[in-house]
């Protein structure tokens, strides 16, 4: 199949990767081949078991209903997917980059307001994708070379460490058997057993939570009782409050390095040059937080989370990624798997956690050694360490009523720190010099 033909068509039709059973060591499924239907439907649940601890975490933090921002995540997912042709695998979740802004918000106009403020951030997104896609990737390709995203990829994981720490601590024992249970699985078993070790391992820890008395069954009685079976989510529409966007707009800078981010990590780990899609991706992902905020969800982003399902089982295909937002639109008019979902303890999440978000952190370090980042190279190093630490260590910078964390103040650092060094020493006209002999200056 020609890349062509499979750019054209792949979004709706993938090629049986092999016999469809099974991956050959060293090799992936590419975005547009999918395994049996039966083995991608698994992978599917795997990326929902994924995303859902963060998607649900959002809205419980901000007060939007958890349903609604599911229903939301689905369909932004399926928009993604459509507008990137089906060759960015990606799920669109909750973004925790909105926390902050919606807090502040809600507390002056309430969640009207708030929705307004995740639609004007959407629409920037999106214009900034559309440039992009008209302009090219070379300006991005010289904003953030290698060693910039590598550091924004990998304190996107690193920075998410505290909350599998804080989660894991909360209960250790069902924490440490749902890690543990993830990491046997993975290498006891092969073929689709050992892919699907991620959700394997959640089910145990529940199992586990459940034995240990660990897990509260009452909101899902409550569920059944007041809603029934079914039921759609509570839509809400926005209010506008122009003074609001100084505080949503300049969410998008780290929407944009994650989507960005996650463009670089997919097409490292497929051997695909994918910059062509990175204008399309920031398009989706701003139409889809530009719906998802007319309609009372939370503002999106491509999940860090996903890109450790797929490093974990180098299944890349979109087809697992339909099945996946089908599900989500699904389970969202199902109050009591709702509720069922926000039963799973703190413990298994922890567990879950530990692996997925180092995965995440190391496919940073990864975009350095693929593309033999020197850190020799005092810039390089510099620019690396201060984003690290800053990301890590979770620092906050207040601005009125608007907070930039982590994540956020880690990527500007990046930025900063390697431009502005890059600059001076080109007027230096001097490289600055190596830290230490190269190995091969010395002849070895």
């Amino acid at each position: 199949m020609s890349s062509e033909h499979s750019e054209r068509h792949s979004a709706f039709a993938w090629r049986l990767h092999g016999d469809g059973k099974t991956v050959a060591p060293g090799a992936v499924v590419a975005p547009y081949e999918r395994l049996t239907w039966g083995r991608t439907i698994g992978i599917g649940a795997q990326h929902v078991v994924a995303m859902f601890g963060a998607t649900f975490l959002v809205p419980l933090l901000t007060g939007f209903p958890p349903s609604t921002t599911l229903f939301f995540s689905g369909i932004g997912t399926i928009l993604f997917l459509l507008l990137t042709a089906g060759r960015v695998p990606s799920y669109l979740g909750s973004s925790f980059a909105f926390i902050a802004p919606l807090a502040a918000a809600s507390n002056q106009y309430g969640p009207a307001g708030s929705l307004g403020g995740i639609v004007m951030a959407g629409i920037a997104l999106f214009l900034v994708g559309l440039i992009v896609q008209i302009a090219g990737t070379g300006w991005l390709t010289k904003l953030m070379p290698p060693l910039v995203t590598g550091a924004i990829v990998a304190l996107i994981g690193f920075n998410l460490a505290p909350s599998a720490k804080a989660n894991f601590m909360e209960a250790p024992v069902t924490a440490l058997v749902t890690l543990v249970s993830i990491i046997l699985i993975s290498v006891l078993f092969k073929g689709i057993f050992g892919r699907l070790s991620i959700l394997l391992g959640v089910v145990i820890g529940y199992i586990t939570a459940v034995i240990r008395g660990e897990v509260d069954f009452t909101a899902i009685h409550e569920a059944w009782e007041n809603q029934g079976l079914f039921g759609l989510p509570h839509f809400q529409t926005p209010e506008f409050h122009w003074n609001l966007a100084g505080l949503f707009i300049p969410v998008i800078l780290v929407l944009v390095a994650e989507n960005i981010g996650h463009v670089k990590s997919v097409a490292l780990m497929t051997g695909d040059n994918l910059d062509k899609y990175s204008g399309r991706a920031l398009m989706a992902d701003g139409l889809a937080t530009t719906i998802a905020g007319a309609g009372g969800g939370s503002g999106t982003t491509t999940y860090a989370e996903n890109i450790g399902v797929m490093a974990a089982t180098k299944v890349y295909s979109t087809a697992a990624y339909w099945v996946a937002a089908i599900f989500a639109i699904l389970l969202s008019i199902l109050p009591v798997f709702g509720a069922a979902v926000a039963s799973v303890p703190a413990g298994v999440l922890g567990g879950a956690a530990t692996v997925l978000y180092g995965m995440i952190g190391m496919l940073g370090v990864r975009i350095w050694v693929e593309n033999k980042v020197d850190f020799s190279n005092q810039v390089n190093l510099t620019a690396a360490s201060v984003a690290l630490i800053v990301g890590i260590a979770d620092y906050t910078w207040d601005i009125g009523n608007l907070q930039f964390a982590g994540i956020a103040l880690g990527t500007a650092a990046t930025l900063i720190t390697y431009h502005l060094m890059a600059f001076i020493a080109r007027r230096r006209n001097s490289a600055p010099e190596p830290l230490e002999p190269r190995v091969d200056s010395l002849g070895k």
